[in-house]
């Protein structure tokens, strides 16, 4: 009994040393700048009123026919981004409409809002700017001409001009990579971007005269650079290599 207890004593500090070195680590914390919080304020709380124009409100019947009576929640998607082209951005009062016009609780589009970020839950400027800073696009200059759209605007990412006129932020791939730099203007693309083009495009909206969009480098949407290299010729018509007697 008594050689029991020494062992006992003699394994314990050992014991505690091994569960004092264990520790817990965790992802460092992720920075956003969408809102998933809701917080009322003057234009965005339940006592605003939002109704859908006459036109978007055709638009949205249109919409909810397309899914059956049963399955109108399938119109969520669809109605928000609707009510935000109408009011430039997804508020409360937006998602409340949703939710009656669906017949669900609103939580259920609250919960569809908060998870996709191409729903702005605060007001962004008339032109909302997204460059693409992924990878690829980070790789043929991206980091360049974000230096370049913050020296030129004088705003940071999240941030809007003073006139309400731009908003900039970073976003994840484009779907764009072939045509990388690429920055999404509302919605449309201006591609194969460089730090000189770039002022040129925002220098455009400024005016209210945009460029025109797509690959800013001359070339036709994203055949390469240097010219057509295959199907170079006229394509076959329909028969060829196709026996006579078929």
């Amino acid at each position: 009994m008594f050689g029991r207890s020494l062992i006992k004593q003699a394994a314990a500090p050992a014991f505690r040393s091994v569960v004092a070195k264990r520790t817990i680590t965790s992802s460092r914390i992720a920075l956003s700048d969408k809102l998933f919080v809701h917080r009322d304020t003057s234009d965005n709380n339940a006592n605003v009123k939002f109704e859908f124009s006459p036109e978007n409100l055709e638009r949205a019947k249109e919409i909810m026919a397309k899914y059956p009576p049963q399955y109108k929640k399938g119109a969520i998607m669809p109605l928000l981004d609707l009510g935000q082209r109408q009011l430039g951005w997804t508020s409360l009062p937006v998602m409340n409409a949703v939710a009656k016009m669906v017949e669900v609780p609103p939580m259920r589009v609250y919960e569809v809002a908060t998870f996709y970020t191409m729903y702005n839950r605060e007001p962004v400027g008339k032109y909302f700017l997204q460059l693409c800073t992924t990878t690829p696009c980070q790789l043929c200059g991206s980091t360049e001409i974000l230096k370049t759209i913050e020296s030129t605007l004088g705003i940071k990412v999240g941030q809007t001009t003073a006139d309400g006129k731009f908003t900039l932020v970073e976003v994840e791939c484009a779907g764009a990579c072939v045509n990388a730099p690429v920055l999404a203007v509302n919605d449309d693309y201006y591609e194969d971007l460089t730090s000189e083009t770039t002022v040129k495009v925002i220098e455009s909206l400024k005016a209210g005269k945009p460029l025109k969009a797509g690959p800013q480098s001359g070339r036709l949407t994203c055949e390469p650079k240097g010219g057509l290299t295959s199907l170079t010729s006229e394509p076959t018509g329909p028969g060829f290599m196709i026996r006579p007697d078929l």
